[in-house]
């Protein structure tokens, strides 16, 4: 018979350890997400990768918000944060030193989520707003663009979602590597 594992027996990083540990060179940055508790959910998305930092711009809620505490349970202590009103300003101080953006975005150049072959670059994935998605400003500095594949009637997924799709995808193709385990 199979068993859960204790949360003793899960080998978890104490913030501390956490804090010592190689990064993964992927940043998150989250454009206008009104929902709190979207936000929050991609901070433990970030600590669950053990990824670089999570940027947050334009109206999107900042910790110590109460709907960023009740989802992302602690991991917005673990997870570096920057928060810039213009997002457009902040992504290009991480372009000049050296990242790409990846847009989350249904486009008419889009590449299909399994199609994208991520590299060992430094990427910042933007994922936009629930209702406009990415502003027009952000996608302009977009190094590829990025869909999800989607066959219902909506073409829309919750942005938390989302961005644990495509932060998986970079995980299996160059992020597991970069934390020294094998796929």
């Amino acid at each position: 018979m199979n068993r859960k594992l204790k949360v003793t027996e899960m080998g978890r990083l104490s913030p501390d350890e956490y804090a010592a540990e190689k990064k993964v060179q992927l940043i998150v940055g989250l454009d206008n997400i009104r929902s709190g508790n979207n936000v929050g959910s991609v901070f433990r998305t970030a600590d669950a990768s053990r990824l670089e930092k999570v940027l947050l711009g334009g109206i999107s809620a900042q910790p110590p918000h109460r709907d960023i505490l009740k989802t992302a349970l602690g991991a917005d202590k673990t997870v570096s944060w920057e928060y810039h009103e213009n997002m457009v300003e902040l992504l290009k101080k991480y372009q000049d030193e050296g990242w790409k953006i990846a847009i989350v975005e249904q486009m008419e150049s889009s590449t299909m989520l399994q199609d994208w072959k991520a590299s060992d670059d430094k990427w910042i994935v933007v994922v936009g707003n629930e209702v406009k998605g990415v502003s027009d400003e952000v996608c302009a500095l977009g190094n590829v663009f990025l869909e999800i594949p989607q066959f219902g009637t909506k073409h829309s997924l919750n942005v938390s979602v989302c961005t644990g799709m495509v932060v998986w995808e970079f995980m299996r193709q160059t992020g597991l590597s970069q934390l020294n385990m094998d796929s």
